[in-house]
């Protein structure tokens, strides 16, 4: 670690870390062979999530500036800059992002079976834009990085998804897209503002009330589709359900993350005075989110769907506690955030290696594969625990955080969060008891194998972070706390 920090010292690390991914997809392009193209696929996204690591190690925790900066004008006359820089809350998302990346090719290997290059330069390119959105500080250059993902994200449902993969990816695009162009309309008010694209220039400008109200409205249109906030919701299990297996974890482990990292990154210090006004309204909305999507996971029989849906309820968790406008709140959302990524994106995987042994995910069709595959079912048990926040595992610090500042914020609203807490445990322990446990009534499960090296190496990594953060949080939440409190400075004025 120490060798490659020093390796790197002089880099302009953000760049590379964005523009690696698209020189690797312009090699892809060029290779003929499939296993060849698997290969330098998850060569090319390990390497890079190598690179991405010195970021950790150069980071300086103490200080809330924006760091690893890059600045260099782009269109002089509309004064857009190619503009790069991190704090302690987008280091964590830049880090997760390549982590995933690799584990999704591994949970590809053998899942996709045509189009192999098509899919690879699709999750190159999508890299790419999600370091991009998690880095920019022009607000041009974080809408284009916003946009650039859309499309591959698309093409990768409407590809190689299930059956009504064309219907899920048009509804995809379509509310995204919406999202998108009150986003661009915000952007643009605040330039004629400012004068600026810069983001860090629009932070604490005490704009008008008005302003802000309407600025606020668009902001949240955009992110509370990405997140998505209820109601707002009803893309993501369609577009879960019928996207392949590497599509549904970067949806869960990066994409979402997007609404809540611009709740924190431009509605909180851009418009300070809305936020605190629309709080209430926020605060309710994700009540609700947590409420319905538990009480709606725990209907689902098919797999996919109660993951999907158990989203929904986490990423409430996440704006209960950005809205809750205190220190607690905030590096517990960031950790939901962080946890959600790690957490939901190795059930997906799960899911997905189920599918691939028995083409199926009723919870009554995979009842009972414990008893066939042991490793598995371990696996499976510590995320399954993850997931609805087991003392031990990293979903319940972030968990804990999030209620306290809620509590400190609303002792009412704590009150309604709390059940989906119950809900979460009511979903997961039925799910975990029925696939570890259940009665055997499927014979396709004697011909089962448990878990080949791939799939162990593809879950190993999520395993150590969920006990890592779990048993050990102090690390990460050192590292975003100082951004936690520069910007519940501008969110209180």
């Amino acid at each position: 670690m120490t060798t490659l920090t020093q390796l790197t010292a002089n880099w302009p690390l953000l760049s590379v870390l964005i523009f690696s991914p698209l020189v690797a997809a312009v090699v892809t392009a060029f290779i003929g062979n499939e296993r060849l193209l698997r290969w330098w696929t998850f060569a090319s996204t390990t390497v890079i999530a190598l690179v991405s690591l010195p970021l950790w190690g150069r980071f300086d925790a103490d200080t809330a500036v924006f760091q690893f900066r890059e600045q260099a004008a782009w269109i002089p006359s509309l004064k857009i800059d190619y503009s790069l820089g991190i704090d302690g809350i987008s280091l964590l998302l830049v880090l997760l992002t390549t982590l995933i990346m690799p584990l999704c090719v591994l949970a590809s290997w053998n899942y996709i079976k045509v189009r192999i290059k098509e899919f690879m330069l699709c999750l190159l390119v999508m890299e790419a834009a999600m370091i991009g959105v998690f880095s920019a500080l022009d607000a041009i250059l974080f809408f284009i990085f916003w946009e650039s993902m859309l499309i591959p994200m698309a093409i990768l449902i409407g590809v190689w998804g299930g059956p009504r993969k064309v219907y899920a990816s048009l509804k995809f695009f379509i509310y995204t897209m919406s999202g998108s162009i009150f986003l661009l309309v915000a952007l643009i008010a605040l330039r004629l503002q400012t004068g600026s694209f810069s983001i860090p220039g629009m932070m604490g400008q005490g704009f008008s009330d008005g302003f802000q109200f309407w600025v606020f409205a668009a902001f949240f249109l955009s992110f509370a589709i990405k997140v998505p906030m209820f109601p707002f919701h009803t893309w993501l299990p369609a577009a879960h359900v019928e996207a392949p297996t590497a599509g549904s974890v970067i949806l869960a482990s990066v994409l979402l993350k997007m609404g809540t990292y611009g709740f924190l990154r431009f509605c909180l210090p851009i418009t300070p005075h809305a936020t605190q006004v629309f709080a209430p309204w926020v605060l309710g909305l994700s009540v609700i989110a947590i409420l319905y999507g538990g009480m709606t996971a725990l209907a689902q029989s098919d797999l996919k769907k109660m993951v999907a849906y158990s989203s929904v309820g986490h990423m409430g968790f996440a704006t209960l506690g950005i809205f809750s406008l205190n220190v607690n709140g905030l590096e517990g959302a960031t950790l939901v955030m962080i946890n959600h990524g790690i957490t939901t994106g190795a059930l997906f995987i799960c899911v997905g290696i189920i599918y691939e042994r028995l083409h199926t995910r009723d919870l009554g069709e995979v009842a009972g594969i414990g008893k066939f595959m042991p490793v598995f079912a371990g696996f499976f048990g510590v995320f399954c625990l993850s997931s609805l926040a087991f003392p031990g595992t990293n979903s319940f610090i972030g968990e804990f955080l999030v209620l306290a500042g809620s509590f400190a914020h609303s002792k009412i609203v704590t009150a309604f969060a709390v059940p989906g807490v119950v809900l979460a445990a009511a979903y997961m322990f039925r799910t975990l008891q029925r696939v570890a446990w259940g009665g055997t009534n499927n014979p396709k499960h004697h011909d089962l194998h448990d878990l080949d090296f791939r799939e162990i190496v593809t879950l190993t990594p999520l395993l150590v972070f969920v006990f890592w953060i779990g048993l050990h949080p102090q690390p990460f939440v050192h590292v975003m706390h100082a951004s936690v409190v520069q910007i519940l400075q501008f969110a209180n004025g």
